[in-house]
């Protein structure tokens, strides 16, 4: 019987610890992000209308620049993302996001009526879906 509590304890212990210290993590989309594609409403936007906007992620806070600088906040869950504006254009507006990222491409597509996330990153027939896709830096 000690043999067999002796042997649960030692895989207990050993499943319970872990060389990875969490705090430490980084957050994969921290950087600076310049979009490579845009559509809203399933059509695409001509890459005269992005090209100079750049996208800056730090945990929680981004810096959008485009024709102004629109700052705020920005709550993950899962693959999800609510979005805050706080300074410029989108102050006081709430997006709701999905996103993924893959390799070095972020893709997000907004529903800018923050009222549901979108299901996929599809935007045909969805005037207010907004996607883009973005290259990091």
């Amino acid at each position: 019987m000690r043999q067999l509590i002796f042997v649960a304890c030692v895989c207990l212990v050993i499943g319970c610890a872990t060389t990875e210290d969490t705090s430490m993590k980084v957050n994969l989309l921290n950087g600076t992000w310049t979009p490579i594609k845009q559509e809203i409403g399933g059509k695409e936007l001509p890459v005269v209308a992005f090209k100079n906007q750049k996208l800056i992620i730090s945990d929680s806070s981004y810096i959008f620049s485009a024709e102004s600088v629109d700052k705020g906040t920005v709550k993950y869950k899962g693959l999800q993302m609510d979005i805050f504006g706080k300074e410029g254009v989108n102050s006081g507006k709430h997006f709701t996001a999905i996103y993924k990222l893959e390799n070095e491409y972020l893709t997000i597509c907004y529903n800018l009526s923050g009222n549901a996330y979108p299901e996929t990153f599809e935007t045909k027939g969805k005037p207010m879906y907004f996607l883009s896709v973005f290259k990091k830096k």
